[in-house]
């Protein structure tokens, strides 16, 4: 072979090893991306709160005196602890008072005037039987009869009027003691003062019908708690009381309370420029586990439909579409888009019927760029897991 073939020869071979070392070097590298594994395990169809709900108490009132008046006892501050039958509250009363003093007086006056005219009239109706008799053995005339008659009906009707007074005058107690009732308040049951509207010595003005005025006191009872939420009216037909739920508190975070459904509304309300929605109310499954919350807490529940054990799934984020995933080829290293068909699912896991096999392995990190069917790509060392 001639110089000039061995040096062109070299040349070639030269040139070559450095091309390919140009693409070596240059060449794409396989994107990183998380893989997840199909497997199996439990699947729940659940229904989210549209808007967040809120804590609630069974029972809560809010009281206010039936008349106005100034505050005259106040004997509860916001926060304290109270009992049913307590007094916590009472307005001047001092002309009730005065009054109810002068029927009690009445009634004693007529209980003496009764004794005195009930037993004249025993005394008026045994001499009408004595001159009776005193007539038929003809000692006196009839019309000494005839007056004694009268005379012990006359004081009958005085001892019938006297008891007529008793009534009366305990009638007129009632209706005083009733109009005493009403410049006080009562705790309806034993629970907590949220809110007190009014200071002593102020006035405290009642709630007309249709004035929303504050009222006196905001009592509740925080030993029963449940949560309201609002869900779509699309998913009222679904919701049943007795369904299993979960509930979780942003004051709580990472805390989840078994619940249950306690309470459909048989409405649906509507706010202007919000989805209609229906309230539902879920009772705590361990209400000890509620105790020491705070009425008004905000609360999201998720309530569980249908349940389905060992089911083939994926987690939901892996979804694209809701229809289709990017499972990874471990023999070329690159990504094929696979159609899917999905049964119950939720935030969290998504059941699969058909399209994808225990063991396959699919793209959870669809978010990155260039991440598609048909990118070579390299799994993250700690991508596959369950």
């Amino acid at each position: 072979m001639s110089t000039f073939l061995r040096r062109s020869l070299i040349a070639l071979i030269v040139i070559a090893l450095a091309a390919a070392a140009g693409w070596w070097f240059t060449r794409p590298k396989p994107l990183p991306v998380r893989l997840v594994e199909v497997g199996r395990g439990s699947v729940q169809a659940t229904l989210s709160n549209t808007r967040a709900g809120e804590i609630e108490a069974c029972q809560r009132t809010k009281l206010s005196t039936i008349v106005g008046g100034r505050i005259e006892y106040l004997g509860v501050k916001e926060g304290d602890r109270v009992q049913a039958g307590q007094l916590l509250m009472r307005l001047w009363s001092d002309d009730l008072d005065a009054r109810l003093k002068v029927n009690r007086a009445q009634l004693d006056t007529a209980k003496r005037r009764i004794q005195e005219a009930c037993t004249q009239a025993d005394n008026a109706e045994r001499e009408a039987v004595r001159q009776e008799e005193l007539f038929r053995r003809n000692f006196v005339s009839s019309s000494r009869v005839d007056q004694a008659r009268t005379e012990a009906q006359a004081r009958r009707a005085a001892c019938e009027t006297a008891r007529s007074d008793i009534r009366t005058a305990e009638a007129q107690i009632n209706a005083t003691t009733t109009d005493r009732q009403r410049t006080v308040l009562i705790a309806p049951f034993a629970g907590t003062v949220a809110k007190i509207t009014g200071e002593l010595g102020e006035y405290s003005t009642p709630s007309p019908p249709g004035v929303p005025t504050p009222p006196a006191i905001d009592l509740i009872d925080d030993s029963c708690l449940y949560v309201k939420a609002p869900m779509d009216e699309i998913d009222a037909p679904k919701i049943r009381p007795g369904q299993p739920a979960r509930l979780t508190l942003d004051a709580l975070p990472g805390k989840v309370f078994e619940a249950r459904v306690k309470r459909v509304a048989p409405y649906i309300t509507a706010i202007e420029k919000q989805a209609r929605t229906v309230d539902v109310e879920i009772d705590f499954a361990h209400p000890d586990e509620a105790r020491g919350m705070l009425v008004g807490y905000s609360a999201d529940a998720e309530i569980v439909l249908e349940v389905r054990d060992n089911a083939l799934r994926i987690p939901t984020a892996t979804l694209r579409d809701g229809t289709k995933v990017l499972r990874y080829r471990a023999e070329d290293g690159r990504l094929e888009e696979r159609s899917v068909k999905t049964g119950i699912s939720n935030w969290e896991y998504t059941e699969i019927l058909d399209g994808l096999a225990e063991g396959d392995r699919i793209v959870s990190s669809l978010e990155r760029e260039g991440v598609k069917a048909g990118a070579h790509v390299r799994p993250e060392d700690d991508a596959a897991s369950r």
